[in-house]
Protein backbone atom coordinates (compact mmCIF):
# COMPACT_ATOMS: atom_id res chain seq x y z
CA UNK A 1 0.00 0.00 0.00
CA UNK A 2 1.44 3.38 -1.09
CA UNK A 3 1.79 6.29 1.34
CA UNK A 4 -0.61 7.97 -0.82
CA UNK A 5 -3.58 5.23 -0.72
CA UNK A 6 -3.02 5.11 2.99
CA UNK A 7 -3.13 8.98 3.03
CA UNK A 8 -6.70 8.85 1.25
CA UNK A 9 -8.38 6.44 3.81
CA UNK A 10 -7.31 8.43 6.57
CA UNK A 11 -7.75 12.15 5.29
CA UNK A 12 -11.15 13.68 6.71
CA UNK A 13 -12.49 14.54 2.92
CA UNK A 14 -12.62 10.62 2.67
CA UNK A 15 -14.51 10.50 5.50
CA UNK A 16 -13.80 10.14 9.47
CA UNK A 17 -12.91 6.76 10.82
CA UNK A 18 -13.14 7.86 14.58
CA UNK A 19 -15.37 5.53 16.28
CA UNK A 20 -16.89 8.17 18.33
CA UNK A 21 -17.79 10.60 14.64
CA UNK A 22 -19.88 7.20 13.09
CA UNK A 23 -23.64 8.06 12.96
CA UNK A 24 -25.88 6.36 15.55
CA UNK A 25 -28.08 4.85 13.14
CA UNK A 26 -27.79 1.00 13.71
CA UNK A 27 -25.16 -1.28 11.05
CA UNK A 28 -26.93 -2.80 8.56
CA UNK A 29 -25.72 -6.75 8.40
CA UNK A 30 -22.10 -8.19 8.83
CA UNK A 31 -19.79 -9.15 6.39
CA UNK A 32 -18.17 -12.27 6.82
CA UNK A 33 -15.35 -12.56 3.79
CA UNK A 34 -15.61 -15.55 1.22
CA UNK A 35 -12.12 -15.63 -0.73
CA UNK A 36 -9.21 -17.68 -0.36
CA UNK A 37 -6.05 -17.05 1.07
CA UNK A 38 -4.63 -16.36 -2.68
CA UNK A 39 -7.70 -14.16 -3.56
CA UNK A 40 -6.86 -12.09 -0.52
CA UNK A 41 -3.35 -11.83 -1.75
CA UNK A 42 -4.64 -11.12 -5.61
CA UNK A 43 -6.92 -8.14 -3.91
CA UNK A 44 -4.59 -6.27 -1.31
CA UNK A 45 -2.24 -6.50 -4.43
CA UNK A 46 -4.15 -5.48 -7.46
CA UNK A 47 -6.79 -3.66 -5.52
CA UNK A 48 -5.47 -2.27 -2.32
CA UNK A 49 -7.41 -3.88 -0.27
CA UNK A 50 -6.19 -4.61 3.22
CA UNK A 51 -8.40 -6.70 5.19
CA UNK A 52 -7.48 -5.37 8.49
CA UNK A 53 -8.62 -1.90 6.88
CA UNK A 54 -11.47 -3.78 5.26
CA UNK A 55 -14.92 -2.66 7.39
CA UNK A 56 -13.27 0.36 8.37
CA UNK A 57 -12.98 1.41 4.58
CA UNK A 58 -17.31 0.50 4.36
CA UNK A 59 -17.97 2.56 6.81
CA UNK A 60 -16.60 5.20 5.91
CA UNK A 61 -17.96 4.97 2.29
CA UNK A 62 -21.36 4.30 4.06
CA UNK A 63 -20.67 7.41 6.09
CA UNK A 64 -20.31 9.69 3.31
CA UNK A 65 -23.70 8.75 1.36
CA UNK A 66 -25.01 9.31 4.32
CA UNK A 67 -23.34 13.03 4.72
CA UNK A 68 -23.63 13.98 1.35
CA UNK A 69 -26.54 11.52 -0.40
CA UNK A 70 -28.86 11.36 2.62
CA UNK A 71 -32.17 10.67 0.26
CA UNK A 72 -30.15 7.61 -1.55
CA UNK A 73 -32.49 4.68 -2.47
CA UNK A 74 -29.45 2.31 -1.58
CA UNK A 75 -28.09 -0.75 0.23
CA UNK A 76 -25.38 0.08 2.93
CA UNK A 77 -25.36 -3.76 3.00
CA UNK A 78 -21.21 -3.86 3.86
CA UNK A 79 -21.11 -6.73 0.89
CA UNK A 80 -23.08 -4.43 -1.10
CA UNK A 81 -20.68 -1.52 -0.58
CA UNK A 82 -17.68 -3.09 -0.87
CA UNK A 83 -18.02 -3.92 -4.70
CA UNK A 84 -17.79 -0.50 -5.77
CA UNK A 85 -14.74 -0.54 -3.36
CA UNK A 86 -13.23 -3.01 -5.01
CA UNK A 87 -14.06 -1.51 -8.32
CA UNK A 88 -12.31 1.42 -7.84
CA UNK A 89 -8.89 0.67 -6.12
CA UNK A 90 -10.46 1.39 -2.72
CA UNK A 91 -10.74 5.36 -3.44
CA UNK A 92 -13.27 6.45 -1.44
CA UNK A 93 -14.57 9.45 -3.42
CA UNK A 94 -14.42 7.32 -6.89
CA UNK A 95 -16.03 4.53 -4.99
CA UNK A 96 -18.93 6.86 -3.98
CA UNK A 97 -19.08 8.55 -7.61
CA UNK A 98 -19.86 5.02 -8.96
CA UNK A 99 -22.42 3.87 -6.76
CA UNK A 100 -24.11 7.23 -7.76
CA UNK A 101 -23.91 6.63 -11.28
CA UNK A 102 -25.11 3.45 -10.63
CA UNK A 103 -28.43 4.44 -9.38
CA UNK A 104 -28.62 7.26 -11.77
CA UNK A 105 -28.24 4.81 -14.74
CA UNK A 106 -31.08 2.49 -13.46
CA UNK A 107 -33.41 5.78 -13.06
CA UNK A 108 -32.60 7.27 -16.54
CA UNK A 109 -33.48 4.26 -18.47
CA UNK A 110 -36.43 3.04 -17.79
CA UNK A 111 -36.98 0.73 -20.81
CA UNK A 112 -34.40 -1.20 -19.28
CA UNK A 113 -34.62 -1.37 -15.68
CA UNK A 114 -38.12 -1.29 -15.17
CA UNK A 115 -39.34 -4.85 -14.17
CA UNK A 116 -35.89 -6.06 -14.65
CA UNK A 117 -35.86 -9.76 -13.49
CA UNK A 118 -35.61 -12.98 -15.03
CA UNK A 119 -39.01 -13.76 -15.29
CA UNK A 120 -39.63 -11.24 -17.69
CA UNK A 121 -36.57 -12.46 -19.69
CA UNK A 122 -37.87 -15.75 -20.68
CA UNK A 123 -37.81 -15.26 -24.31
CA UNK A 124 -34.44 -13.60 -24.42
CA UNK A 125 -32.90 -16.20 -22.34
CA UNK A 126 -34.12 -18.70 -24.69
CA UNK A 127 -32.74 -17.30 -27.66
CA UNK A 128 -29.31 -18.13 -26.78
CA UNK A 129 -28.19 -14.51 -27.33
CA UNK A 130 -26.37 -14.89 -23.95
CA UNK A 131 -25.16 -17.26 -21.36
CA UNK A 132 -22.25 -18.04 -19.18
CA UNK A 133 -19.37 -20.78 -19.88
CA UNK A 134 -19.20 -23.30 -17.34
CA UNK A 135 -15.24 -22.63 -17.16
CA UNK A 136 -13.65 -19.43 -16.11
CA UNK A 137 -10.42 -18.20 -17.86
CA UNK A 138 -6.67 -19.04 -16.41
CA UNK A 139 -6.82 -15.73 -14.27
CA UNK A 140 -10.70 -16.47 -12.92
CA UNK A 141 -12.48 -14.29 -15.22
CA UNK A 142 -16.42 -15.57 -15.37
CA UNK A 143 -16.38 -15.83 -19.38
CA UNK A 144 -19.88 -13.66 -20.83
CA UNK A 145 -20.56 -15.14 -24.13
CA UNK A 146 -22.97 -13.20 -26.48
CA UNK A 147 -24.12 -13.78 -29.56
CA UNK A 148 -25.45 -11.13 -31.47
CA UNK A 149 -27.24 -13.38 -34.74
CA UNK A 150 -29.15 -15.01 -32.27
CA UNK A 151 -31.43 -11.98 -31.75
CA UNK A 152 -34.06 -11.63 -34.10
CA UNK A 153 -34.66 -7.92 -34.06
CA UNK A 154 -38.81 -8.30 -35.24
CA UNK A 155 -39.18 -10.82 -32.10
CA UNK A 156 -38.41 -7.53 -29.35
CA UNK A 157 -36.27 -4.32 -29.13
CA UNK A 158 -32.25 -4.61 -28.49
CA UNK A 159 -33.05 -2.97 -24.75
CA UNK A 160 -34.05 -6.47 -24.14
CA UNK A 161 -30.83 -7.96 -25.36
CA UNK A 162 -29.31 -4.96 -22.70
CA UNK A 163 -31.36 -6.09 -20.06
CA UNK A 164 -30.35 -9.46 -19.81
CA UNK A 165 -27.03 -8.55 -19.99
CA UNK A 166 -27.14 -6.11 -16.87
CA UNK A 167 -29.28 -9.21 -14.68
CA UNK A 168 -26.19 -11.34 -15.69
CA UNK A 169 -23.66 -9.03 -14.45
CA UNK A 170 -25.67 -8.58 -11.57
CA UNK A 171 -25.75 -12.24 -10.84
CA UNK A 172 -21.76 -12.85 -11.65
CA UNK A 173 -20.86 -9.45 -9.29
CA UNK A 174 -22.27 -11.62 -6.25
CA UNK A 175 -19.32 -13.59 -6.27
CA UNK A 176 -16.68 -12.30 -4.29
CA UNK A 177 -14.39 -13.71 -6.38
CA UNK A 178 -15.52 -11.79 -9.66
CA UNK A 179 -15.38 -8.76 -7.78
CA UNK A 180 -11.65 -9.13 -7.17
CA UNK A 181 -10.96 -11.29 -10.70
CA UNK A 182 -12.93 -9.24 -12.87
CA UNK A 183 -14.78 -10.94 -16.02
CA UNK A 184 -14.22 -11.55 -19.80
CA UNK A 185 -16.33 -10.97 -22.81
CA UNK A 186 -16.62 -13.29 -25.74
CA UNK A 187 -18.57 -11.66 -28.33
CA UNK A 188 -19.50 -13.46 -31.39
CA UNK A 189 -20.83 -11.68 -34.38
CA UNK A 190 -21.06 -14.39 -36.95
CA UNK A 191 -24.16 -13.57 -39.37
CA UNK A 192 -24.45 -9.90 -38.17
CA UNK A 193 -26.42 -7.74 -41.11
CA UNK A 194 -25.90 -4.22 -41.34
CA UNK A 195 -29.33 -4.05 -40.68
CA UNK A 196 -29.44 -5.68 -37.09
CA UNK A 197 -26.01 -3.80 -36.21
CA UNK A 198 -28.17 -0.32 -37.01
CA UNK A 199 -30.14 -0.77 -33.91
CA UNK A 200 -26.91 -0.41 -32.13
CA UNK A 201 -26.28 3.78 -32.92
CA UNK A 202 -24.39 6.29 -31.02
CA UNK A 203 -27.31 6.78 -28.45
CA UNK A 204 -27.80 3.13 -27.00
CA UNK A 205 -23.61 2.48 -27.40
CA UNK A 206 -23.31 5.34 -25.30
CA UNK A 207 -25.68 4.46 -22.89
CA UNK A 208 -24.41 0.71 -22.74
CA UNK A 209 -20.90 1.79 -22.42
CA UNK A 210 -21.32 4.37 -19.71
CA UNK A 211 -23.07 1.74 -17.71
CA UNK A 212 -19.75 -0.75 -18.46
CA UNK A 213 -17.49 1.63 -18.02
CA UNK A 214 -18.76 4.16 -14.93
CA UNK A 215 -21.86 2.81 -13.68
CA UNK A 216 -21.44 -0.90 -12.75
CA UNK A 217 -19.09 -2.40 -10.40
CA UNK A 218 -17.14 -4.79 -12.35
CA UNK A 219 -13.97 -5.18 -14.04
CA UNK A 220 -13.55 -6.02 -17.31
CA UNK A 221 -10.38 -7.90 -18.36
CA UNK A 222 -11.04 -8.51 -21.66
CA UNK A 223 -13.41 -8.14 -24.75
CA UNK A 224 -12.69 -10.74 -27.53
CA UNK A 225 -14.62 -10.65 -30.45
CA UNK A 226 -14.79 -13.36 -33.10
CA UNK A 227 -16.40 -13.87 -36.87
CA UNK A 228 -16.75 -10.23 -37.06
CA UNK A 229 -17.83 -9.48 -40.78
CA UNK A 230 -16.85 -6.23 -42.58
CA UNK A 231 -19.31 -4.06 -41.30
CA UNK A 232 -18.03 -4.68 -37.54
CA UNK A 233 -15.42 -1.30 -38.48
CA UNK A 234 -18.07 0.48 -38.65
CA UNK A 235 -19.85 -0.64 -35.24
CA UNK A 236 -16.65 -0.49 -33.83
CA UNK A 237 -16.51 3.26 -35.41
CA UNK A 238 -19.26 4.17 -33.40
CA UNK A 239 -18.11 2.22 -29.94
CA UNK A 240 -14.42 3.40 -29.79
CA UNK A 241 -15.22 7.48 -29.04
CA UNK A 242 -17.03 6.19 -25.48
CA UNK A 243 -14.45 3.71 -24.73
CA UNK A 244 -11.78 5.37 -22.18
CA UNK A 245 -8.33 3.95 -23.41
CA UNK A 246 -8.12 1.25 -21.24
CA UNK A 247 -10.74 -0.21 -21.78
CA UNK A 248 -10.11 0.30 -25.42
CA UNK A 249 -7.03 -1.40 -25.18
CA UNK A 250 -8.14 -4.53 -23.79
CA UNK A 251 -10.75 -5.23 -27.41
CA UNK A 252 -9.15 -8.40 -29.14
CA UNK A 253 -10.77 -8.43 -32.92
CA UNK A 254 -9.63 -12.10 -34.30
CA UNK A 255 -11.71 -12.42 -36.98
CA UNK A 256 -11.95 -16.38 -37.91
CA UNK A 257 -8.36 -16.84 -36.56
CA UNK A 258 -9.26 -19.05 -33.95
CA UNK A 259 -5.71 -19.77 -32.90
CA UNK A 260 -5.49 -16.24 -32.22
CA UNK A 261 -8.46 -16.87 -29.56
CA UNK A 262 -6.52 -19.74 -28.46
CA UNK A 263 -3.70 -17.47 -27.06
CA UNK A 264 -5.93 -15.95 -24.92
CA UNK A 265 -8.60 -18.64 -24.03
CA UNK A 266 -7.03 -22.06 -23.91
CA UNK A 267 -9.33 -24.78 -25.84
CA UNK A 268 -9.75 -26.31 -22.52
CA UNK A 269 -12.46 -23.81 -21.30
CA UNK A 270 -14.00 -23.16 -24.60
CA UNK A 271 -16.92 -25.03 -26.31
CA UNK A 272 -16.51 -26.85 -29.63
CA UNK A 273 -18.20 -24.25 -31.45
CA UNK A 274 -15.04 -21.80 -30.99
CA UNK A 275 -12.29 -24.60 -31.38
CA UNK A 276 -12.34 -25.96 -27.47
CA UNK A 277 -12.46 -29.10 -26.00
CA UNK A 278 -15.35 -28.19 -23.38
CA UNK A 279 -18.56 -29.80 -25.23
CA UNK A 280 -21.16 -27.87 -27.20
CA UNK A 281 -21.96 -24.69 -26.07
CA UNK A 282 -24.84 -25.10 -23.53
CA UNK A 283 -27.24 -22.01 -22.64
CA UNK A 284 -29.65 -23.90 -20.81
CA UNK A 285 -27.14 -23.91 -17.47
CA UNK A 286 -27.09 -20.34 -17.14
CA UNK A 287 -30.60 -19.96 -18.15
CA UNK A 288 -31.72 -21.68 -14.75
CA UNK A 289 -29.40 -19.86 -13.05
CA UNK A 290 -30.61 -16.94 -13.70
CA UNK A 291 -34.25 -18.28 -13.75
CA UNK A 292 -34.03 -19.60 -10.37
CA UNK A 293 -32.45 -16.00 -8.95
CA UNK A 294 -35.79 -14.47 -8.88
CA UNK A 295 -35.64 -13.21 -5.93
CA UNK A 296 -32.38 -11.78 -5.84
CA UNK A 297 -34.12 -8.88 -8.39
CA UNK A 298 -37.50 -8.35 -6.21
CA UNK A 299 -37.10 -4.54 -4.57
CA UNK A 300 -34.20 -3.55 -6.68
CA UNK A 301 -36.52 -1.86 -9.95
Amino acid sequence: MSEESDSLRTSPSAASLSENELPPAPRPPGYVCSLTEDLVTKAREELQEKPEWRLRDVQALRDMVRKDFPNLRTSLDDAFLLRFLRARKFDYDRALQLLINYHSCRRSWPEVFHNLRPSALKEVLASGFLTVLPHTDPRGCPILCIRPDRWIPSNYPITENIRVIYLTLEKLIQSEETQVNGIVILADYKGVSLSKASHFGPFIAKKVIGILQDGFPIRIKAVHVVNEPRIFKGIFAIIKPFLKEKIANRFFLHGSDLNSLHTNLPKSILPKEYGGTAGELDTAAWNAVLLASEEDFIGKN
